[in-house]
């Protein structure tokens, strides 16, 4: 039997927690995953991720938590990141900057390297290294290890795009990131690698990307930067699940949209 991996688009906000909270034990029980991965980018106040959240999210059952350009945007995170070998940022920040873009988990059924990187085009706040560059090098310090996935965030469909090009028949799964909707292109290629272009997002549909639109709309309207308040009807867990056979080849990948019943209070975080 194969590696089976659960994950879980984009956490955003409270909504997006309350989500995992009450559908992840259900999912687990159901698919029975060998490792579940999330994309925590947007947990805390739809922008990053605090310690608080971070810890949270590994006790609702969690193995690996993603981030990307905003891994830093919340100052308490940036001493836990060392800490925490669960907890990634993109591998091409700088040399000495804290924590990981690499991890190996150790499941009963073998190994599986989970790798971060984050794309070049569309970013104004962040100026990495060139993920095509690093990925020849990351692939060949994992050279016995099977099984890679590789979560892959960029503004742009095109470089997502380009990524799967590159990296097919190089390593199990290519999952995409970045727009919080998700892609109805959840497939095998012909080099036996699974790929999704975006793997959405976890929280409130009815919004924009999860957050309020009205905020949004204001600060559309005016040019003027506002904090949006959070999104809290329509919820909804999205994001895939991935099956690794033999030789570190996938065989299969679902896309999964999991409609949240129960309602989110947002002053309690409780459901009603």
């Amino acid at each position: 039997m194969g590696i089976r991996i659960l994950y879980i688009g984009e956490i955003v906000g409270k909504a997006g927690v309350f989500c995992v909270k009450k559908l992840l034990p259900g999912l687990k029980k159901k698919l029975a995953p060998d490792l579940v991965i999330a994309c925590a980018n947007a947990v805390t106040s739809g922008s990053g991720i605090g310690r608080a959240h971070s810890v949270y999210l590994r006790k609702l059952g969690i193995d690996i938590l993603t981030t990307g350009e905003a891994a830093f945007y919340k100052k308490d995170i940036v001493e836990a990141f060392p800490k925490s070998p669960w907890l990634l940022r993109p591998y091409n920040y700088p040399p000495g900057v804290p924590g990981r873009g690499v991890h190996v988990y150790r499941t009963e059924k073998g190994p599986i390297a989970l790798i971060q990187l984050l794309g070049q085009a569309g970013f104004s706040r962040v100026h990495l290294d060139s993920p095509f560059r690093l990925l020849d090098s990351l692939l060949l310090d994992l050279a016995d290890i099977e099984n890679i996935i590789l979560d892959f965030r960029a503004p742009t469909t095109a470089e997502r795009q380009a990524m799967f090009h590159y990296a097919d028949g190089r390593i199990s799964a290519l999952l995409g990131s970045y727009s919080r909707a998700i892609s109805a292109d959840a497939g095998l290629s012909m080099k036996n690698m699974a790929y999704m272009t975006d793997t959405g997002r976890t929280g409130s549909l009815v919004s924009v990307g999860g957050l309020d639109a009205a905020s949004r709309i204001a600060e559309y309207r005016s040019g003027i930067p506002a904090w949006p308040k959070p999104a809290v009807l329509g919820l909804e867990l999205q994001g895939c699940i991935v099956d690794i056979g033999r030789n570190g080849q996938a065989e299969s990948i679902e896309m999964l949209r999991i409609p949240c019943k129960e309602v989110f209070n947002e002053g309690t975080g409780h459901s009603n």
